[in-house]
């Protein structure tokens, strides 16, 4: 992976997104030399750990799989496994790398297959995935034949779990750029955003939702992700402290209350697509993610709510146009 960045500006030349390059080249350097995660050495050496295999073949289509044509033995299995270990917990996926499961905290998939039926087709569009997480999405993204995919994403180990499948398939363009959005000059060069489940975490959402605006081409698409509460456009939930035990939880509007915002902001054509109740299939405790998880945080006595006696989650997608 240690051409990750070379490979980035290669992809980005002869694009609307090549001015994007020098301020990238001073972020990408201060977030090597000075923001050094205490986990990121243990996390390149592992990497360099895993197999080095060749003819990788890929599915993203259907799920993110990577298959090799010779199986590995029982020996590189247990120590590959050993090694993605190393990385928990896993929270977005599922992935499965040379027939070994990882069963991630969240069926990202399940999101993926809501969201899908409603967007705009994604192929030949330039795609950014803001809060990317591992990037399980970015690999879907491509699987509908975008033709570049970038997703940003400041968590470090995020950043090392997706390059954990990004080493089999260097040549594609899919990348994932570790910064926030609050750090992206106003590109206006995408031809769809996504942000799934990052709103609620911003302390200023109209801010958050001008940046997402900014980042699109006129007319792009922005497919918007997030919780919501039941209500009038005139309801919003702040928690006193935390939700459903996140602390970094700050307005969760209703549906009205955020279809305002959009308005507001400039959005057009808003729609929503999809509202659905996390269940506790969806997100839950797995042996690749053995911290608490949703059963945790709600109510044990009605699982309408969580332990703070507020609504239990509700997500709803919308879809809008620059």
């Amino acid at each position: 992976m240690n051409d990750w960045k070379t490979a980035l500006y290669r992809d980005l030349l002869g694009t609307n997104l090549e001015g994007w390059i020098s301020t990238l080249q001073a972020q990408l350097l201060k977030w090597e030399t000075q923001n050094v995660h205490a986990e990121s050495e243990k996390w390149r050496q592992q990497i360099r750990q895993m197999p080095k295999v060749v003819d990788v073949e890929y599915d993203f289509k259907e799920t993110v799989s990577f298959k090799n044509t010779n199986s590995l033995t029982s020996g590189q299995a247990d120590h590959l496994t050993q090694v993605l270990k190393q990385f928990m917990p896993w929270r977005k996926g599922p992935f499965s790398l040379f027939n070994i499961d990882i069963d991630t905290e969240w069926r990202s998939d399940w999101k993926w297959q809501r969201v899908l039926p409603h967007i705009s087709a994604l192929a030949n569009r330039r795609v950014l995935d803001v809060g990317c997480g591992s990037g399980y999405h970015l690999f879907r993204m491509h699987g509908e034949s975008a033709k570049q995919v970038i997703g940003i994403d400041p968590t470090t180990l995020f950043f090392y779990q997706f390059h954990i499948f990004k080493q089999y398939v260097p040549q594609l363009n899919l990348h994932f750029v570790p910064i926030g959005i609050e750090q992206m000059p106003a590109l206006e060069a995408f031809d769809t955003v996504f942000s799934m489940g990052v709103l609620y975490h911003r302390k200023d959402p109209i801010k958050f939702l001008t940046e997402l605006k900014q980042q699109l081409v006129k007319n792009g698409e922005l497919v918007l992700e997030t919780l919501v509460i039941d209500g009038n456009d005139d309801q919003l939930l702040m928690p006193a402290d935390r939700y459903a035990q996140m602390r970094n939880v700050w307005f969760i509007p209703s549906v009205a209350m955020l279809t305002l915002w959009l308005q507001r902001v400039g959005f057009n054509n808003i729609r929503v697509v999809d509202i659905s109740q996390t269940s506790v299939q969806e997100q839950r405790a797995t042996p690749w993610m053995i911290n608490h998880s949703l059963v945790d945080f709600l109510n044990p006595n009605d699982r309408q709510t969580t332990v703070e006696g507020y609504p239990a989650p509700l997500r709803a997608t919308f879809i809008c146009n620059k």
